[in-house]
């Protein structure tokens, strides 16, 4: 096991290598990330401004500023860019090539967005945190609620791997899929709670929206950040859920990969 681990690690370190060239995309990043949040907060700070307690969804302006922002965070974490190489390297043909490394490409693509997910974290989100904290009042986590939205964080960056990875390989399928990444991401961003907390959705909607693996990526993680769950076993639900839905589509993504490759083998001769 520590072999082939070993094997897939200078894919990390060239990952981190191409990052440092460039180092301005991160300020872009944040730029863009903090001008989203700043949006998204205000305006739904003005919504509960009229509200002195808790108001729709169980929110205060407190709480919903934290949701708010933490989930526009999260969806930093969530941009990988897997979707975008693995859809360039079926469209140039360059995933031909692994055909005889031997190494898993799935497994190699994983590796190799680590860096990027780590850089957005501490050169994005932590700044971005760090200046909001400043603008406006959040609520502190308690201790154990922050380290469940750790676990639950690491759990929603493997769902988005998932997601990103099946939809870069829809490539294999047709030609350009920036129409399907486009609507990738609006629906991530609706079912997952980043434009609005699942709890302020219709009844119908929002359980639709708790039964889609997109719920474990912003709104699992904010409800146990924000101690929005009913007891432990509330709380071991949300990373139960996670789980689950991080083995469905690795298996699923496992699958593709496979009828993929036979597709390659039989075009390739």
């Amino acid at each position: 096991m520590r072999s082939r681990l070993r094997a897939y690690a200078p894919f990390a370190t060239s990952g981190l290598q191409s990052l440092l060239q460039y180092r301005s995309m991160f300020a872009m990043t944040a730029m863009t990330a903090a001008a989203g949040a700043a949006v998204t907060v205000f305006l739904w700070r003005a919504v509960y401004a009229g509200n002195p307690g808790t108001g729709p969804g169980g929110f205060d302006q407190r709480s919903i500023t934290t949701y708010l922002l933490v989930a526009q965070l999260l969806q930093v974490l969530h941009t990988n860019r897997v979707d975008d190489e693995v859809a360039a390297e079926v469209y140039r043909g360059d995933v031909a090539v692994m055909l005889v490394r031997p190494v898993s490409y799935p497994v190699m693509r994983f590796f190799a967005c680590l860096p990027v997910v780590g850089a957005n974290a501490v050169l994005v989100g932590v700044p971005v945190l760090g200046l909001f904290a400043l603008l406006v009042p959040l609520t502190a986590p308690r201790p154990l609620d922050l380290l469940l939205f750790l676990v639950s964080t690491a759990l929603s960056v493997l769902l988005a791997f998932c997601v990103n990875l099946l939809t870069g390989m829809t490539g294999f399928i047709t030609t350009n899929t920036w129409g399907v990444r486009m609507v990738k991401q609006s629906v991530v961003g609706f079912f997952a709670g980043q434009l609005v907390p699942l709890a302020l959705m219709p009844g119908p909607l929002e359980t639709l929206a708790r039964a889609l693996p997109f719920s474990g990526m912003v709104d699992g993680p904010l409800t146990l950040l924000l101690g929005r769950y009913d007891g432990w076993t509330a709380a071991a639900g949300v990373l139960a859920g996670q789980l689950v839905w991080v083995t469905v589509l690795t298996l699923l993504c496992a699958a593709l990969w496979r009828a993929s490759l036979g597709r390659l083998e039989v075009l390739g001769g």
